[in-house]
């Protein structure tokens, strides 16, 4: 045994002690009559004094992160260090032995707060890992999932793995394939999410399933989004409706944000907002309730302006509270923001209201007495706010000044501080616009249409809304979920408009079609993203930093150095020669 105590245990109560320690040397400051050491361990530090000539000659030639293993007393400090948890005592040594030497030069620092560029960080993962922050947001990690698994007990919630092995499915992304060495020219496909599994098991009888569930998306990397894998709490209920399903989550989520954050949670029921309200209102399926900002449709009165950058387009502005105080750079700063390439407006109106009761900047001179006093008596513009106007076709319109609402939130610091606020989009469409114009399914295919068969025979495909949900904290989308379409016939319509045909439905979900034939139970469920709401838990913008091993922006794992080229001998045993 290497250590009687863990490194940041240790107090007054342990003087006189004999102990063994072991653990990382952070720093050794040599005096020349006495050689200090703080040695670290995943539970904290403790200072280490050597006083022997023998053992200070062995310190010399230690380095900083390298891994060794003491003995020694334990004595009261004479100086004190509030700021250390042990910092009324340190441990005199008389016995130093290295178990794991440390190069002389590190890649980078390990514990400080310089910038080190990611793509470094990742490709020593392992030593970035021995940074308290980033080491302290895995053992968060680690807690979360317990308290997930806990309370999904405690709600008679039945825990079952469902196989990574499994049939290419399409559920929004590009499947990660793999090839079968025992049935040339056939191939797995790892799961995108459980999702035909998990209905399977509610026609098998079981009431309430979940489990942390490895999914697998071949999608862009963003900041919010890792790239290839990720993981989910995926549950599912027989006999449940929409409402049973968002009982859960509120019971769920709000009990673990709580455990593991001091910040105000918002409690259910959460609010309830239309997929279509959410994108009039926001500009967006995931608003930030922080943000107190709300987009307006203001067409109507601009019909009749001579502003040609208005005619026959949607018209939507954001109101600014005493967005007035603004200097003139603020609002230019804004239209740069708006034209640029990702955002992709061709320009930014604005105009300012100001306390004397007179309309100035931007486009004040195309605001008409009529359509001043419009959108003082209607849209409730006073004295001292600004607008800013954005104009385009409809659903280009309403993506522009999404983002820009955004970004004003952040520009003029509006958003609410230390909460986590909550809320479902509910009622999305069933269908939607796929590039090429052919009709796609919007959410998931395995969704309830809302009216049911009739619904998708009488309705335009694009007016059908289904029983499907997201749950949005803060900007981000946390959970998404459905009442599923547990109905053959309902579910051969359903795919048919998406255009494939029964048999493709037979080929590609023969499991679910057939399970269909055999008396299947109504069910819903939903699945939190796990890495996501570690993330927001951990008040982080960058998803990579609560996952142990992530991928770069790039989708490259720079430690294990994947994906890699592999052998000839290889590809020939599942069958596959690389196209040049």
């Amino acid at each position: 045994m290497y250590r009687t105590h863990n490194l940041g245990e240790l107090n007054k109560s342990n003087i006189g002690e004999k102990v063994e320690l072991a653990g990382w040397i952070q720093k050794i400051r040599n005096l020349g009559g006495m050689v200090f050491i703080d040695l670290r361990d995943e539970k904290g530090i403790t200072q280490i004094v050597i006083n022997e000539a023998e053992l200070q000659e062995k310190a010399k030639s230690l380095t900083t992160e390298s891994c060794i293993h003491i003995c020694g007393d334990v004595v009261e400090r004479s100086s004190k260090n509030p700021k250390m948890a042990t910092g009324e005592i340190e441990v005199i040594a008389n016995k130093i032995e290295v178990l794991g030497k440390c190069k002389n030069i590190l890649p980078f620092e390990i514990n400080t707060d310089q910038e080190v560029r990611e793509d470094l960080r990742l490709e020593y993962r392992f030593l970035d890992l021995r940074n308290e922050k980033l080491h302290n947001s895995i053992l968060l990690r680690s807690k979360v999932l317990k308290t997930l698994r806990d309370k999904m007990d405690e709600l008679e919630f039945t825990e079952i793995q469902t196989p990574i092995l499994a049939n290419s499915s399409p559920e929004g992304a590009r499947d990660y394939l793999v090839p079968s060495r025992i049935h040339a020219g056939e191939f797995y496909a790892l799961p995108q999410a459980p999702q035909q599994f998990k209905q399977l098991l509610m026609v098998s009888g079981f009431n309430r399933y979940f489990q942390i569930a490895p999914c697998f998306r071949d999608e862009d990397p963003r900041a919010d989004r890792a790239p290839g894998e990720f993981y989910q709490l995926d549950f599912e209920m027989s006999f449940a409706t929409q409402e049973d399903v968002f009982k859960v989550i509120e019971e769920v989520i709000p009990h673990v944000f709580k455990k593991f954050t001091d910040w105000k949670v918002d409690e259910g029921p959460f609010i309830r907002i239309p997929y279509k309200e959410a994108m009039e209102k926001y500009g967006i399926d995931k608003p930030d309730l922080r943000n107190p900002l709300i987009i307006q449709d203001v067409t109507r009165l601009f019909e009749k302006s001579d502003f040609n950058a208005f005619k026959d387009k949607t018209v939507k502005a954001i109101i600014v509270p005493n967005g007035a105080e603004q200097g003139r750079k603020f609002f230019d700063k804004m239209t740069e923001f708006a034209t640029t390439e990702e955002v992709g407006a061709k320009g930014l109106a604005w105009t300012k209201f100001e306390t004397d009761g007179t309309i100035q900047g931007g486009i004040a001179k195309f605001i008409t007495e009529e359509i001043k006093k419009e959108l003082e008596e209607s849209y409730g513009v006073g004295a001292g706010d600004s607008i800013f106007f954005i104009a385009d076709e409809f659903y280009k319109a309403q993506k522009i000044a999404g983002l820009v609402r955004i970004e004003l939130g952040k520009r003029l610091d509006l958003i609410e501080k230390n909460v986590y606020k909550f809320c479902f989009i509910v009622d999305f469409p069933m269908y939607e616009l796929s590039d090429e114009g052919t009709i796609d399914f919007c959410h998931n295919p395995f969704s309830m249409p809302q009216g049911g068969l009739k619904a998708l025979q009488e309705k335009e495909p694009l007016d059908i809304l289904a029983y499907q949900y997201d749950l949005v904290c803060n900007g981000y989308e946390a959970a998404s979920g459905a009442v599923r379409n547990h109905d053959p016939e309902i579910m051969v319509k359903a795919f048919e408009i998406a255009g494939y045909t029964e048999e493709d439905v037979k080929n590609r979900f023969g499991a679910l079609y057939n399970a269909f034939q055999y008396g299947t139970p109504p069910h819903a469920g939903a699945a939190p993203g796990i890495d996501r709401l570690i993330m927001l838990i951990a008040n982080s913008t960058n998803i990579r930093e609560v996952i142990a091993f992530p991928k770069n922006k790039k989708a490259r794992d720079l430690l294990m150095r994947a994906p890699s080229v592999v052998s000839k001998q290889q590809l020939d045993d599942v069958h596959i020669q690389i196209k040049e």
